[in-house]
C-alpha cells in the first residue's frame, strides 16, 4: 500500500510517500520552487516522491493531511470572537482567506490532486490527520524503539501547542495537550519578531545569538510573561502580546517591560541588550522544556523519548535535555517542523489508519535525512554542460582525495552528492564544507559564501567512531540536533583580556583546535556521519583525516541566505558561481572557480529575500 502525506497551506509545504510502512521518500516544496518556506500545494515535492518510488499518483492508495483544518478555523473564529472588538483588522484580513480556501481544504485538494492525474479518485482516497498527531508519528514511527514516550512542541496546531503521546507498537495516543494562545513556541518567536529577526525564520538566530549574552531578563520574563508549573505546565499573560489579535507578535506593554520598541530588521545594529534577551529566552525555554521532560519520565510509561514540532529543532536544549539523563535514549526528527507533518501524516495513517505492521531495526527508519531526489553521473554531467560548466570528471576515490586535499589548504568546497535531505539541515548532501581548523573560516563562510550575520555559529561533521575524542557527546547525532562541548584537551586557554570581552567582540576569539565550529561557549552542533548511511562523505572525512589528524569538516547548508538549500545541479552550479565557494564536487564532477567563464557569475544573493 502507498501513502502520500501531504502538508500545505500554512508554511514548509512538503510531501512524504510511504508504501507499507517504509519511508520511500519526503521533499519539501521550497526546494523546487526556489521560494524559502514555500507554503503552496507540493506539486513538484509530489512529483518527486513518485518519481523515486517509479509509480504514478493511480498507484497511490491513501492521501493523508497533516491537520484538519475545520478545528483550525474553529480556532481561529473563537479567538476572535474571545478578543472581540480587538483584532477586527485581522480578522477582515483572514476571513476571506479562509472563506476562499481554507474552509474549503478538501476540495481545494482534490482538485489539486486531479490536476496531476484527471482519473485520480481523491475524494474517497483523502484522509485527515490531527497537526500534533501528524508530527507525533513523525518521531515515534521512525525511531528506533519499540515503544516511546513522544513530546510535541510547536506555535500552534488546530488548538494543541504542546502534547504529549504514547506509542507502542503500532498504536499512537494522545495524552495531554496545552492549548492556544499559550504556547512556548510562540513566547520564543514573540522574542525573534522583537530582536529583529523574521518569525518561523529567524529563530535559529536568536538560538545562535543567545551565547554572547547574559539571561538578565529570565526573571522578567519568568515572573510576568509566563508561569511555569514544577510539571512544565505553563500559561502565557497575554496582555503582552499581540498575536490573537493583531499582526505582530508583542505589544507597547511588552516593550516598555523590556526597555523599548522590537528592534527594527536590517537597520538597527544588535546590542548587547538584544544578546541578552536571546540568552534569556533560550534560558526559559529550557526551563520549560526539561520541567516537561522530568514530569513524563516520573509518569514511568517508557524510558525512550521522542520529539518533534518546531521547537525540537532548538539543539542547544536538545542537548540538555539528553545530559539530563531522565530518559535513557531520545530520538528527535529530523524534519520536526511542519515539512516532517506530511511524512507523519502518512505513517498514522499507515499504521494506526490501515494497521499496517511497524518494523524496527537496529537504527531508525529516516535513511539518515537523505530522502530527497538524487541525480545519476550522466544527467549531472549533460545537465552542467548545458549549464555552461567546465569541469573534470574523477573517479570516486580520486575525486575524495582531491577533495580532501583542497578543504586541506583551506577552500570552501561546495558538496552535491547522493539524495537531497529532508528538513532544515544538510547533512552531507548538500552542504557547504571547510576546513574546521582554520580560524578564519567561520567568519569567511559568513560573509563571503553564506552572506549572512557574522555573529552566526557553523555546525561540526564528525566521524561518528571519532567523536567522543573531540566532544563531550558519545552518541548518534546524525541529524545535527544536538548541542555538546568540546572536550577539555581540545579547548584553547584563554588571555585574561579575552575573558573580559562582551558580545560580539568575542567572536574573533579562537576557542579550540576546531575553531570554526566552536561557539563562543565551547559548544557546538554535531553531526555524527555513519558509513552505513553515506559512505561517500564518511570517505571523505576520512580521507581529510588522514592529511590532517583532524576527523571534524565545517558543514553548511549549500545555499546563501534567504535561499532554499540547493536541489539540482543547476542550483549548485549558481550558487558556486555567485558565491566565494572555490571548488565544486557534484557526483563524480570537480569544478574549479579558476576554471569558469566569468561572464556566468551574478549578484546571486540580490535573487532572494533576506530570512
Amino acid at each position: 500500500m502507498y501513502v502520500l502525506g501531504l502538508s500545505a497551506y500554512y508554511h514548509d509545504s512538503a510531501a512524504a510517500l510511504v508504501h507499507d510502512g517504509r519511508i520511500v521518500a519526503a521533499a519539501q516544496e521550497e526546494r523546487f520552487t526556489r521560494r524559502k518556506h514555500d507554503a503552496g500545494f507540493p506539486v513538484n515535492a509530489v512529483s518527486a516522491c513518485l518519481r523515486q518510488a517509479n509509480i504514478g499518483l493511480s498507484q497511490v492508495d491513501l492521501v493523508a493531511f497533516y491537520d484538519k483544518p475545520f478545528l483550525k478555523f474553529e480556532r481561529l473564529l473563537e479567538t476572535y470572537l474571545s478578543f472581540a472588538p480587538s483584532g477586527f483588522a485581522s480578522f477582515r484580513k483572514a476571513m476571506p482567506v479562509w472563506l476562499r480556501e481554507k474552509f474549503f481544504l478538501k476540495d481545494l485538494l482534490c482538485r489539486e490532486l486531479r490536476a496531476l492525474d484527471k482519473g485520480f479518485h481523491a475524494r474517497e482516497k483523502l484522509r485527515f490527520s490531527e497537526h500534533h498527531l501528524s508530527h507525533a508519528a513523525s518521531a515515534y514511527y521512525p525511531s528506533p524503539f519499540e515503544e516511546a514516550a513522544v513530546l510535541t512542541m510547536d506555535g500552534v496546531g488546530e488548538w494543541a501547542t504542546t502534547s504529549i503521546a504514547l506509542g507502542r507498537g503500532t498504536d499512537l495516543r494522545l495524552h495531554r495537550e496545552i492549548h492556544f494562545p499559550h504556547s512556548i513556541g510562540l513566547l520564543y518567536s514573540a522574542f525573534t519578531y522583537y530582536t529583529g529577526f523574521k518569525v518561523n525564520s529567524g529563530e535559529y538566530k536568536v538560538m545562535g545569538l543567545a551565547p554572547y549574552g547574559e539571561p538578565k531578563y529570565a526573571k522578567t520574563i519568568l515572573d510576568n510573561v509566563i508561569d511555569v508549573k514544577p510539571d512544565g505546565s505553563f500559561r502565557l499573560d497575554m496582555q503582552y502580546f499581540d498575536y490573537c489579535t493583531g499582526l505582530r507578535m508583542t505589544n507597547e506593554r511588552f516593550h516598555a517591560l523590556f526597555g523599548g520598541p522590537a528592534r527594527q530588521p536590517e537597520k538597527e545594529p544588535l546590542t548587547q541588550r538584544h544578546m541578552d534577551l536571546a540568552a534569556s529566552i533560550q534560558a526559559v525555554t529550557e526551563e520549560v522544556v526539561l520541567r516537561l521532560v522530568r514530569s513524563i519520565a516520573s509518569e514511568g510509561s517508557s524510558r525512550n523519548l521522542c520529539l518533534a514540532g518546531g521547537v525540537a529543532l532548538n539543539c542547544v536544549a536538545n542537548g540538555k535535555v539528553l545530559r539530563d539523563g531522565h530518559f535513557s535514549r531520545v530520538w528527535i526528527q529530523p524534519a520536526a517542523g511542519d515539512a516532517g507533518g506530511a511524512l507523519g501524516a502518512a505513517l498514522i495513517t499507515c499504521h494506526m489508519g490501515e494497521r499496517q505492521e511497524r518494523r524496527v531495526g537496529v537504527g531508525d527508519a529516516m535513511q539518515g535525512g537523505y530522502l530527497g531526489p538524487s541525480f545519476g553521473q550522466a544527467e549531472i554531467e549533460s545537465r552542467l554542460r548545458n549549464a555552461g560548466a567546465r569541469f573534470t570528471v574523477l573517479q570516486s576515490d580520486a575525486l575524495i582525495d582531491e577533495c580532501a586535499r583542497l578543504l586541506a589548504d583551506g577552500q570552501a568546497l561546495g558538496w552535491f552528492q547522493g539524495r537531497m535531505e529532508f528538513g532544515p539541515r544538510a547533512l552531507g548532501g548538500r552542504s557547504i564544507l571547510g576546513d574546521s581548523r582554520s580560524p578564519t573560516m567561520q567568519k569567511t563562510l559568513n560573509l563571503k559564501v553564506k552572506y549572512r550575520e557574522s555573529f552566526r555559529p557553523f555546525a561540526p561533521s564528525i566521524l561518528r567512531e571519532d567523536v567522543a575524542e573531540w566532544f563531550e557527546l558519545d552518541e548518534d547525532s546524525p541529524y545535527m540536533l544536538i548541542v555538546a562541548d568540546v572536550i577539555e584537551g581540545r579547548r584553547r586557554a584563554m588571555t585574561t583580556q579575552e575573558q573580559s570581552l562582551f558580545g560580539i567582540d568575542k567572536l574573533n576569539v579562537p576557542r579550540s583546535s576546531i575553531p570554526a565550529v566552536t561557539h563562543v561557549d565551547y559548544s557546538a552542533r554535531i553531526q555524527t556521519v555513519h558509513r552505513e548511511t553515506n559512505p561517500r562523505y564518511h570517505a571523505l572525512l576520512s580521507a581529510f583525516k588522514a592529511l590532517t589528524g583532524c576527523p571534524v569538516l565545517v558543514n553548511t547548508s549549500f545555499n546563501v541566505r534567504g535561499e532554499p538549500i540547493v536541489c539540482t545541479p543547476e542550483d549548485a552550479f549558481r550558487c558556486f558561481m555567485g558565491t566565494g565557494i572555490e571548488a565544486l564536487a557534484i557526483g563524480n564532477c570537480l569544478l574549479r572557480k579558476g576554471d569558469q567563464d566569468s561572464s556566468l557569475a551574478r549578484d546571486y544573493v540580490a535573487q532572494f529575500e533576506l530570512d
